[in-house]
């Protein structure tokens, strides 16, 4: 369906659901932070065990998620490409060795050091961004402002992020039902049409979409007004609930794979992994 082809909240009973919005936000900060800072081969293969672990956890399926997998493939052998098109030898600096392993042309050589520190560029993709995922579609949307709130975030702010994720599903059957029924009006959208014309004739889709966004806007700019939202310098939150036994291992979880990350990265003062020497 429309409504799961891009990021929204997947309820399920499993074992990442059940965490508070405040232990999944400190979770995903600190595992994404571990895999930040490093570039030790070792550190990113087991950080990526314990995305995947996590997703699997999660019951959340591939398919509810496949748009934005699919994104970052994309996104990520384009990111690939350009790192070899602008500095071919960048492994070559940092590894300070040279294997070549194929003359393409000119200083266009394909290196072991290279492909090495491609690979490395490549597992920081596989460990963030399923986690990145899970924090966005196991979390409730409303929890997660009221996580934002409970670590120091201005409540203001965390219901205007609140607030955009919830409307992303709305987004996405707007589009759809604008797309169907300009398509039963003749507007041809299909693969079968050209591609110039498909993006011409999308235009006829996004007027509608921006109106009746705006419209939704100023509904619920106007009800929270009406609500007197802001008056106050706090709130609670129906949702917020108090952390579990499940909670605090997921925390010291989080925290034993950064403290891991900073020591085995930093243990010989060089981030970077080298299997050259």
């Amino acid at each position: 369906m429309a409504a799961t082809t891009v990021l929204n909240y997947l309820p399920r009973k499993s074992p990442v659901h059940a965490l508070t919005g405040a232990t999944k936000l400190a979770f995903f900060l600190l595992f994404t932070f571990a895999s930040m800072v490093t570039y030790d081969t070792r550190v990113l293969l087991v950080l990526m065990v314990f995305s995947f672990a996590a997703f699997r956890l999660s019951r959340i399926r591939i398919r509810e998620v496949r748009f934005m997998l699919v994104f970052m493939l994309v996104f990520l052998l384009l990111n690939n490409f350009f790192i070899y098109l602008f500095d071919p030898d960048q492994g070559t600096k940092i590894y300070g060795t040279r294997h070549v392993l194929l003359h393409i042309a000119g200083r266009y050589d394909v290196t072991s050091e290279q492909l090495f520190y491609m690979l490395n560029i490549s597992l920081k993709y596989f460990v963030a961004l399923p986690v990145a995922i899970l924090f966005i579609s196991a979390t409730n949307p409303s929890e997660f402002a009221a996580s934002l709130n409970k670590i120091g975030v201005p409540y203001r702010i965390g219901y205007a992020v609140s607030i955009a994720l919830r409307y992303i599903p709305d987004i996405q059957r707007d589009y759809h039902n604008i797309s169907q029924a300009q398509q039963a009006r003749g507007v041809e959208l299909g693969k079968k049409e050209k591609l110039v014309k498909r993006l011409k004739n999308s235009v006829s889709i996004l007027l509608p979409l921006i109106m009746s966004s705006l419209a939704r806007v100023d509904v619920i700019s106007n009800a929270m007004e009406l609500r007197g939202f802001g008056k106050h310098k706090k709130r609670t939150w129906y949702v917020e609930r108090p952390f579990r036994k499940g909670d605090w291992i997921a925390l010291g979880l989080g925290a034993a794979l950064l403290a891991m990350s900073l020591i085995v990265t930093f243990w010989d003062g060089n981030r970077f992994y080298n299997p050259f020497v």
